[in-house]
């Protein structure tokens, strides 16, 4: 139901995702909808820091860019199939045909399914049993040389067991077992469809966007998560996106480049929570409308002073209208009688200006040396639950972002180096805690900071030899954190944010091995830690390695890979929540 994505100390656990994320520049607005199938891409841009100066809404931490394959310059069928542990089965098929010189057809189609690999002892079934399937459709035309047009749909449909959740002990430092006595589930389909246009001549580029998604999921929650038949939670999430980007940009080799555009979108979602108490015989049906209107404006400018060093201006303009429709009764669960509880609704306007400002210098053996200071933003909104009515909403957060870094290329090429420093300084962030039997509720902190480093290096020894490794450091706390007059977290470290991240990457590849055309050997570590969970910092997953490895081999037009995930058997709490 949700996928957290932070970068750099900056996310949000629930409801709107401070990262943005496109596929085929199509935004996905909703965290739910991130999780799609990257087997058969053509490439991933992953933007750190805000982008709100381009890309507005949700991009507070940074942008994640999907591309697909266009099948007027890439054409190629491919089938596979594969197995693994825990009855994992992947099966999946792509075609991209060049019909004619300027009409292009691409089509993919997915199935996945694990049997899972935690069991709910109490009801003897797997608690994270999974079964989606995912298919894709693009129409690519070229009518002139200047012009490109595309129309891509997705539909994907998930269902899944839930949840693997474990009682911790504190004191003896120990998991007990999965044992709840109500099957939880979760199901979703999602239908995404865009229409991009875009024309290109030596001066300027035009580009516009048309994107909708459709969006509806159910989960069934055991959220007592024990043998005891406390409470139940059903929530079920429907979403119409419909947004409209129109850019434009010069295009020629000139000083001075600009681009502008405007941005229109509206968001319709509708909630509905249900939380059934059992040893108190009611529950709380609840049904919400939260109709979401906004538009922006923006523009960036960027002229090169002297000889490789250059200045980037940017500004944009965003304004958002947000409105909820609050509905909740109470049903006594044994009778079925029906009292109402609740209604209201309520309106909010947020406007907001977001500058970007940027210096760089490329040398004349491409090494480039930047620094900027950039503006976040995320716009507040309304909690779906909540237990008293200041909870009902939720402010802005802002943020500035500083950083300075540095892209190297030494011996020729074959060794590239990257380095950067940063520094944010965030006001109002949009903090998210469980409340036990409600759910999650969010709420804005004072002040908070996150600084760190990264370093990336990739080593090409030889032309079939290649090494990488990526290393990062974040320092992300609470400046300034009263919770209430009990509980003050200032001082403590952000949850879900790692202190290190690792990755260490080595592929080497043989041609003509033989009877195969070719041998490629790959294994890779992964780590990251210390996580903490909660804001109280009790609980936390120390740093962990995992080490995964894959061997493929080719022989005409068939690939064989035998890979392995976290070999070393490493335990780890992959996510954890604080509950009474």
């Amino acid at each position: 139901a949700n996928t957290p994505i932070f970068i750099r100390g900056i996310g949000a656990k629930t409801k709107g995702s401070a990262v943005g994320f496109y596929v085929d520049g199509v935004p996905h607005f909703e965290s739910s909808a991130f999780n799609i199938d990257l087997s058969d891409i053509a490439a991933v841009d992953v933007f750190r820091g805000p982008q709100g100066t381009l890309y507005g809404r949700n991009t507070i931490a940074g942008v994640i860019n999907v591309y697909t394959h266009n099948p007027l310059d890439y054409q190629k069928t491919r089938i596979k199939v594969g197995y693994g542990r825990y009855n994992d089965v992947v099966a999946q098929a792509s075609n991209y045909s060049k019909l004619t010189d300027k009409l292009g057809l691409s089509s993919a189609i997915s199935y996945h399914h694990n049997d899972g690999m935690f069991t709910n002892q109490f009801l003897n079934v797997k608690a994270d049993k999974v079964n989606e399937v995912e298919g894709r459709l693009g129409l690519y035309w070229r009518p002139t040389m200047n012009w490109l047009i595309h129309l891509n749909s997705t539909l994907t449909h998930s269902k899944q067991n839930g949840y693997p959740y474990a009682p911790y002990d504190l004191t003896k430092d120990a998991l007990s077992p999965i044992s709840y006595n109500r099957n939880s589930t979760y199901k979703r389909l999602i239908s995404t469809t865009g229409l991009n246009a875009r024309y290109e001549n030596s001066r300027i580029s035009f580009n516009s966007q048309t994107s909708y998604q459709f969006i509806k999921s159910h989960q069934g929650i055991d959220q007592d998560f024990t043998p005891k038949d406390l409470f139940y939670a059903d929530n079920s999430y429907h979403q119409n996106m419909l947004s409209q980007e129109l850019t434009l940009k010069s295009n020629d080799k000139g000083r001075y480049q600009w681009i502008i555009g405007i941005f229109g979108m509206l968001l319709h979602s509708n909630p509905f929570i249900e939380t059934s108490y059992y040893t108190k015989d009611f529950s709380t049906p609840t049904s919400y409308k939260n109709p979401t209107a906004g538009y922006a404006i923006y523009h960036q400018s960027s002229y090169n002073i002297w000889r490789g060093l250059s200045a980037t201006v940017g500004l944009r303009f965003d304004y958002e209208h947000a409105k909820i429709d609050y509905n909740q009764d109470k049903v006594t669960l044994t009778t079925g009688a029906n009292a109402h509880v609740k209604d209201f609704i309520s309106i909010a306007n947020f406007r907001q200006f977001t500058p970007k400002f940027t210096l760089q210098y490329l040398t004349n053996r491409d090494n480039l040396y930047y620094a900027s200071v950039t503006r976040g933003y995320k716009p507040g909104g309304f909690n779906t639950i909540f237990k008293t009515d200041a909870e009902r909403a939720y402010d802005p957060e802002y943020s500035w972002n500083y950083e300075v870094g540095a892209r190297l290329k030494f011996l020729n090429g074959r060794l590239t180096a990257e380095a950067d420093l940063f520094y944010i300084d965030w006001r109002h962030m949009q903090t998210t805690y469980t409340v036990p039997a409600v759910g999650n509720l969010i709420a804005n902190a004072g002040h908070t900071d996150s600084k760190g480093f990264e370093l990336s290096f990739a080593y090409h020894p030889i032309k079939s030899l290649q090494f990488s490794m990526n290393y990062g450091y974040t320092h992300a706390r609470y400046l300034e954190y009263k919770k209430s007059a009990a509980e003050d977290f200032s001082g403590n470290r952000l949850p879900m944010v790692p202190n290190h991240t690792l990755s260490i990457d080595g592929t080497y590849t043989v041609l003509q091995a033989g009877w195969f055309d070719k041998i490629v050997v790959n294994a890779g570590l992964t780590g990251l830690g210390r996580i903490y969970w909660a804001d109280d910092n009790v609980v936390r997953q120390n740093f962990y390695a995992t080490l995964n490895a894959k061997l493929s081999l080719t022989k005409g037009i068939f690939t064989w890979d035998l890979w392995g995930k976290n070999l070393t058997g490493t335990d780890y709490i992959a996510y954890s929540f604080k509950m009474s």
